[in-house]
């Protein structure tokens, strides 16, 4: 497993880390297995939100450490806050509420890092840096962060917010590139020309920031998965190639196509079996070359201008 730096003190976290979105319907012995297999791939980070199954999946993942508290020890938590009852809600009141929600649902007194899920338009830096500041000095979150913003949203709250926001946490596939799209088409008159997210991938490598990847394997906004889907037979075609070149499986290729992008990358798998854990967990042992990672992002529709 290869490990990046994250946050102030530069906590050492897996390249790949587990999304927990999935796990609200697991029994108990499901659970401790689908965390033990990342657990013995080296995987140390487990990303969640409050939203993911209403607050059950973080009950049930709580239960784990009930059951055996020394696990916390040997994880990375990360959890998320801000969308509720229809809205996006980066108010001190709710942030506040949301997290202790979280530690409990989570038996943890701390979480190693809380993400804002989606940009709120009626945001107040000022009441975010209070409750930053109130959830940092009562050691109840040690780095913070966010999810979905783009680097506007990230200087405004930078206009007040003392402590650095480490990650950010995008939608990014070789099936949905519009964050790389744009930089090589520059200038130009032509639908990939526009930039829709103001240089956010750029942004993140120029402020040492993570660039956490959440449905690595989808179409767009939920439009399925790619792998072995027929309209992307080219596609499946060169990651089988690669993929045998490496002696791995095709999604391999697909995490390790978005970790060789070359800034502080964390591919956060959606996965809940143990076997695809461990075929994303070999990811983080390949680096493609400029060649493969060209022949992959053209093959999937693309084209260079």
């Amino acid at each position: 497993m290869r490990y990046i730096e994250y946050g102030s003190e530069k906590t050492k976290v897996s390249c790949i880390g587990i999304g927990c979105m999935r796990i609200a319907a697991m029994d108990e012995n499901t659970a401790e297995s689908f965390v033990q297999t990342a657990l013995e791939q080296g995987i140390n980070f487990f990303d969640h939100a409050d939203i993911y199954g209403g607050g059950r999946s973080e009950q049930v993942f709580g239960k784990l450490f009930q059951k055996d508290p020394s696990l916390r020890d040997k994880m990375f938590l990360q959890s998320k806050c801000a969308i509720h009852d229809g809205m996006f809600d980066f108010s001190k009141e709710y942030i506040l509420k949301s997290v202790d929600g979280i530690l409990e649902r989570l038996h943890t007194d701390h979480l190693d890092a809380l993400l804002l899920h989606r940009p709120d338009a009626l945001m107040e830096p000022q009441e975010v840096q209070d409750a930053f500041d109130e959830l940092h000095k009562t050691g109840k979150v040690k780095n913070f962060g966010v999810s979905n913003c783009n680097r506007y949203q990230m200087d405004l709250l930078k206009t007040k917010v003392t402590y650095a926001l480490s990650a950010d946490q995008m939608q990014m596939s070789i099936a949905h590139t519009p964050m790389l799209d744009a930089g090589f088409n520059v200038n130009m008159a032509i639908d990939p020309s526009i930039m829709r997210d103001g240089g956010t991938l750029e942004y993140c490598r120029i402020n040492d920031m993570v660039v956490q990847t959440w449905s690595p394997l989808q179409i767009g906004y939920f439009g399925g998965v790619f792998l072995n889907n027929e309209k992307y037979g080219e596609l499946n075609e060169k990651l089988d190639e690669i993929a045998a070149a490496y002696g791995v499986e095709k999604d391999t290729i697909a995490y390790a196509w978005l970790l060789r992008y070359p800034a502080k990358m964390q591919v956060i798998t959606g996965t809940t079996t143990p076997a695809r854990i461990q075929s994303a967990a070999k990811a983080a042992d390949i680096t493609l070359t400029r060649k493969e990672w060209y022949d992959l992002y053209k093959a999937a529709g693309n084209r260079l201008p």
